[in-house]
């Protein structure tokens, strides 16, 4: 599986960015597709996630009711709509996606994933 993620630049506090993450090679069957993103100096953390097939979503507290996860099955591509957004929000986006099906604590996680695109970058200015 290749995953290519795009839609990263800059932007001000409060705008939106939609990013994107095509996935291509053997995608049929995989479990779920997850955003994460890593700042300067910190850890990767989750962001959010999306199972193909039920469409059920997961979220991070901080973005919790600003960013909004969604696919489209027949593009074989995941979205991520990103609103409000803050200097905080300020990181390489990354998208991965995996065949396993694992449970929410494990797919709230990067060593839930196999498979890595890419980052994006985003920058939020204040």
């Amino acid at each position: 599986v290749q995953l290519q993620a795009s839609g990263g630049g800059l932007v001000q506090a409060g705008g939106s960015l939609r990013l994107s993450c095509a996935a291509s090679g053997y995608t049929f069957s995989t479990y779920v597709m997850g955003w994460f993103r890593q700042a300067p100096g910190k850890e990767r953390e989750f962001v959010a996630a999306v199972k193909w097939s039920a469409g059920s979503t997961y979220y991070a507290d901080s973005v919790k009711g600003r960013f909004t996860i969604s696919r489209d099955n027949a593009k074989n591509t995941v979205y991520l709509q990103m609103d409000s957004l803050k200097p905080e929000d300020t990181a390489v986006y990354y998208c991965a996606t995996t065949y396993r099906r694992t449970i929410a604590s494990v797919r709230t996680s990067a060593r839930g994933y196999d498979y890595w695109g890419r980052g994006t970058l985003v920058t939020v200015s204040s």
